[in-house]
């Protein structure tokens, strides 16, 4: 059963509560996969092999320009398309811990547990690169010397982590502290 839910640009947010007698919180971060892609991509494959076919038959061009041409649509289509994640899932047990799900397009999923009793805190963490800048939300795992992501392959925005990172605070017992503790600097 779907309690609330928040749609922004690629990403849809859903909290669901799948048992309703339980204390289990289901969160998900779903990822709105554009078909338009992956048929550009595709078609632009086919077209680079189809012109080194024709280059190599009527063109009288080694074979080899046809081996080049395959590599270099394997590398296309590696590079062009994006991560087959379809969505990525937080399952809030306070009783035991959190399970991170991660689906992937081709019906894999990877699960990984973390016992609350191992979780410090968890924290939202504002990522600055020279390109871009980003929300992830992680948890700081007691006798761990690195945090652990909580959403590995997609960045949601902030707004849709905020809801998660409650729900993890209020599972781990950890008061909520302000968001906005900014520094300044002269």
């Amino acid at each position: 059963m779907v309690k609330f839910s928040i749609s922004k640009g690629r990403y849809t947010y859903t909290h669901d509560q799948k048992y309703p007698c339980e204390n289990v919180d289901i969160h998900h971060i779903i990822l709105k996969s554009c078909r338009a892609n992956y048929v550009f991509v595709y078609t632009l494959a086919v077209l680079l092999l189809a012109s080194a076919l024709y280059l190599c038959i009527l063109g009288g061009k080694s074979i080899s320009i046809v081996y080049y041409s395959m590599l270099f649509d394997i590398f296309l289509v590696k590079l062009l398309l994006p991560k087959p994640v379809k969505k990525e899932s937080v399952v809030i047990m306070p009783a035991f811990g959190v399970q991170l799900e991660t689906h992937y397009m081709s019906g894999k999923i990877i699960r990984c547990f973390v016992p609350i009793d191992k979780i410090l805190k968890p924290v939202l963490v504002e990522c600055v690169t020279p390109v871009t800048c980003y929300w992830t939300l992680s948890l700081m795992i007691r006798g761990e010397s690195e945090m652990v992501l909580v959403f590995k392959n997609l960045r949601p925005p902030v707004k849709m982590l905020v809801h998660v990172w409650k729900a993890l605070c209020a599972a781990t017992d950890i008061k909520e502290e302000a968001l906005n503790t900014c520094t300044t600097y002269n």
